[in-house]
């Protein structure tokens, strides 16, 4: 069978922090090949790129995430006994009970939370000299998200909250300090989110039959045994941690209308369908998520290689959303494409492929979109604001990334 390359050094955990994001796409040049084996963390491990491998992983039942995820990144990102750890019915039936929650219906009840939030902030904005939109976004998120989960938070629940989250995501693709706080403060929220299912479940917090918080509290397993209250608080904060993350995808939004006057004038008095290509190239012109990994479930052959059952794969996630054989002028920002879009689930995969319901793909993509939609909209067409000069670049060594800046603005106020 075909060798697949194998990378020169015993050990490549270094080259991965330096390079980040490129690490693989790097490679794969290099050997002029869509896979290469190395050594991470001194495990042996396969590295993929393109709409090939990624149907290749994708391929229902071959992989699982259990043991493909460093136990640091799995306790910020998911947790022991979250949905994600699961395989075939168990991790169908309890995504299920996620996918009964994102309906088109409550995806738009969230995003108009989200964006009553926005609008309730906007008198403290307009007496601000600068504002930071990366920080200013969080507590608006966090609040928006608590409340259509049905766990609403105000005042220093709020801060305290948002804080933990926000620690979460950035320590999620770090190794030291970043990962060790989001670890720390991950703990307090896991008892706060265990008091919020107590609380459902003895009638204390009444809430809406339909809210998440309820829906999870009450859900049962393929046993009929109801979920314990740690793995019912790890998957609330698996509903409360992604909707977070969407800072990210925000303040890359905003960047990208500094940055790109076509698309501002794309997107400007715009409707619905140029506000979704707008959305969608942000998710994936940026860079979100690095990689997703998986451990193989079967032996099985791909392009002549034989896969052994239990070898780790890691999936190129920002390199395959550019890379050239899917994306026409891939370094280009274009949200025109997205008018046209195949809406191929494994040429574009800013937060995972395949399909949703059978496959361990985001279920909050939908959510995702929806609340960019609302915040590119009010950055473009509702808002007017300036913006000083700074520092916007974006590291892609930096895990997650974010403009150095964080994007500040100035002077705003709304659009009349």
């Amino acid at each position: 069978m075909p060798q697949i390359p194998r990378t020169r050094s015993f050990d490549s955990t270094l080259a991965l922090l330096r390079e980040g994001y490129d690490f693989i796409s790097n490679r794969c040049a290099r050997y002029g090949s869509d896979a290469f084996d190395t050594r991470l963390m001194l495990r042996r491990v396969t590295c993929v790129l393109g709409e090939d491998a990624a149907r290749m992983f994708y391929e229902p039942g071959r992989f699982t995430r259990r043991g493909a995820i460093p136990q640091p990144t799995l306790r910020l990102l998911q947790d022991v006994g979250s949905v994600a750890t699961l395989d075939g019915e168990e991790h169908r039936h309890r995504k299920a009970m996620f996918l009964s929650l994102i309906t088109p219906a409550s995806v738009r009840r969230l995003g108009d939370m989200f964006a009553d939030e926005w609008q309730s902030r906007l008198p403290a904005w307009e007496a601000k000299r600068r504002i930071v939109l990366f920080r200013e976004i969080q507590p608006i998120l966090c609040s928006a998200v608590a409340r259509w989960a049905g766990a609403p938070l105000r005042g220093k629940a709020l801060k305290t909250r948002t804080r933990e989250l926000a620690a979460m995501v950035d320590g999620a693709g770090s190794v030291g300090p970043r990962q060790w706080r989001g670890a720390w403060l991950r703990r307090r929220t896991e008892r706060w989110a265990r008091r919020v299912i107590t609380d459902i479940r003895n009638g204390s917090r009444v809430v809406p039959e339909e809210s998440p918080a309820a829906v999870i509290a009450r859900h049962r397993d393929l046993s009929g045994h109801p979920l314990s209250a740690s793995d019912a608080a790890v998957e609330l904060i698996n509903l409360l941690r992604p909707t977070f993350a969407v800072d990210r995808f925000i303040v890359f939004a905003g960047l990208a209308l500094v940055e790109q006057p076509h698309a501002r004038a794309f997107v400007t008095g715009g409707g619905d369908p140029e506000l979704e290509a707008f959305a969608q190239e942000v998710r994936r012109y940026y860079p979100f998520f690095p990689v997703v990994g998986g451990r193989a479930l079967e032996s099985f052959g791909w392009r002549g290689h034989g896969f052994r059952k239990g070898d780790w794969v890691l999936l190129d996630l920002y390199g395959t959303n550019h890379d050239e054989r899917s994306w026409n002028k891939r370094d280009s920002f274009r949200p025109e494409r997205f008018l046209e879009w195949d809406d191929n689930p494994h040429s574009f995969i800013p937060q995972g492929g395949g399909d949703v319901r059978s496959n361990h793909r985001c279920p909050g993509e939908p959510i995702t979109v929806e609340i960019m939609k609302r915040a590119i909209d009010m950055l473009a067409n509702r808002l007017d604001y300036d913006v000083p000069p700074q520092d916007l670049s974006v590291s892609r060594s930096r895990m997650p990334a974010i403009p150095q800046s964080r994007l500040v603005i100035t002077n705003v106020r709304p659009r009349n």
